[in-house]
């Protein structure tokens, strides 16, 4: 079942991180939501962006895809940087849990940058369906909370 939220008006800017055995996921869900994801301005890293752009031409679907640098070089650093500027509204991070990366360091720091700044965050093609297919990106009267950091006392 394809979904499509035509009634979208909001234009978001979506971050789209796979390392590299999820790249192939990574792909097949952007296809698989290419009308959702062409109303937006997609922020990836090096070579997944250049393998969503390939697929895209493929199939005729016209984006904004604007590639950082590999993650491995920097890229997931660069996407950490717009999260706390603000200027990522939604992250999809597909990540290889299986093997250890060699920049875990600015793995963490972009998920952490992510609960840090309130930017939803899904690392699973699951998580990434329902948070772009979500009625409340179009709700003027939702809005999110901010995270609260009060210290709890066990005594």
């Amino acid at each position: 079942m394809r979904i499509n939220i035509e009634t979208m008006n909001k234009k978001l800017t979506i971050a789209l991180v796979a390392h590299d055995q999820r790249k192939a996921d990574m792909v097949e869900w952007a296809i698989f939501n290419a009308d959702t994801l062409s109303k937006h301005t997609l922020i990836c890293t090096g070579t997944t962006g250049g393998l969503i752009k390939e697929a895209f031409d493929e199939i005729g679907v016209r984006a904004e895809i604007i590639c950082m640098n590999s993650g491995p070089l920097g890229g997931d650093a660069e996407i950490a940087a717009l999260v706390v500027r603000h200027q990522i509204n939604l992250a999809i991070f597909l990540i290889d849990d299986l093997n250890p990366q060699p920049h875990e360091a600015d793995i963490q720091m972009l998920l952490r940058q992510c609960r840090i700044h309130n930017v939803p965050i899904a690392c699973n093609r699951y998580s990434a369906d329902l948070m772009i297919t979500s009625t409340l990106w179009d709700n003027d009267d939702y809005i999110p909370s901010t995270p609260r950091y009060i210290k709890f006392n066990r005594e």
